[in-house]
């Protein structure tokens, strides 16, 4: 009988009353899971933001600075005196050594590209095979490139110098009046410093090639090796046109490398007789003794436009494959 009569006020209980309860109670909230904690999403923003503020700080920043100077006149000390594109004109029309340095970073671009390059490659087909010792000549070869070019210029450096130099001990002009001023005399200089940069080009690009050897299909080769191809004609038609990104890549970076040539020159004799180049025509100006930080400016974006041209074309290119 009790529950009988719990069973009917059970059923008595208006619906609405058991809904009104159960509208009082507050939803339940959802949990948000990340599978990053909260020293993670730290860590990240450190290892981006400091890069950015890196980049920021010390590209971005001179870069813009260096394009307002180029239009102003101004030695580092007075008032900062606005000419336009006067710097720009005189570049062209009255300063002497531009043109010069312009025709040496031509002729560093085709030394490297004709000469240096070339040989890397070469270097490269021939410690791809499975020669003894491979390891130890990339690595020798490699070495340069490791040395800062502050090292490799003292190093020949010593190689050229007029008494007790390795190169003019070797020719048998050490003795005086018979010996050969390499880095002194202007005809002969460039082409002695070339020899220097090229000595850490040629490894640089022994080892990009390295690179896209050993991604090279091997059954493309065996292919060609079943069709009567020999070694030489395998590399020319099968195995160069596979690289094309990597010439695409050594291009530009050759580039790159002939208009910020710097180091050796200045080292030398601070890119003078003989040893004129762009980027030495910068710093001479704004850190010479008559400073014009305005008109090195303009030497410098002069030197970035060229710089920026090969860029653009290969991102463009590489763009353009993507998409396609």
């Amino acid at each position: 009988m009790a529950n009988d009569r719990t069973a009917r006020s059970a059923s008595a209980t208006p619906p609405a009353a058991a809904g009104g309860v159960a509208a009082t109670l507050p939803a339940p909230k959802k949990k948000h899971y990340s599978l990053l904690t909260r020293r993670d999403t730290i860590t990240l923003w450190l290892m981006a933001g400091i890069p950015t503020l890196v980049v920021i700080v010390f590209i971005l920043v001179p870069t813009v600075s260096s394009i307002v100077l180029s239009f102003t006149s101004w030695n580092g000390v007075g008032a900062i005196k606005f000419v336009g594109a006067q710097n720009y004109i005189d570049l062209v029309q009255t300063y002497k050594p531009f043109f010069p340095a312009l025709a040496h970073n031509v002729i560093w671009l085709l030394f490297f590209l004709f000469i240096a390059t070339p040989l890397g490659m070469f270097l490269a087909v021939l410690l791809d095979k499975n020669i003894r010792g491979t390891r130890i000549y990339q690595s020798a070869i490699y070495m340069p490139v490791v040395l800062s070019l502050a090292v490799v210029g003292f190093i020949w450096f010593l190689i050229y110098a007029p008494e007790q130099g390795l190169l003019n001990n070797v020719l048998g002009r050490t003795e005086q009046g018979n010996q050969i001023s390499w880095l002194g005399n202007p005809s002969l200089n460039l082409w002695a410093v070339l020899i220097a940069a090229s000595w850490r080009q040629v490894g640089y690009v022994m080892v990009l090639y390295l690179a896209g050897l050993k991604g090279v299909d091997p059954s493309l080769r065996e292919a060609a090796a079943i069709d009567g191809a020999n070694e030489r004609q395998t590399f020319r038609h099968v195995v160069f046109p596979v690289m094309a990104p990597i010439n695409m890549v050594i291009l530009v970076i050759t580039v790159i490398e002939s208009l910020r040539a710097f180091d050796l020159a200045f080292i030398v004799n601070k890119g003078l007789n003989g040893l004129e180049l762009l980027s030495t025509l910068v710093t001479n100006n704004i850190i010479g003794e008559a400073s014009r930080i305005g008109f090195g400016s303009a030497i410098a974006v002069v030197l970035l436009v060229i710089s920026v041209g090969p860029i653009i074309f290969y991102l463009f290119r590489t763009l353009r494959e993507e998409i396609q």
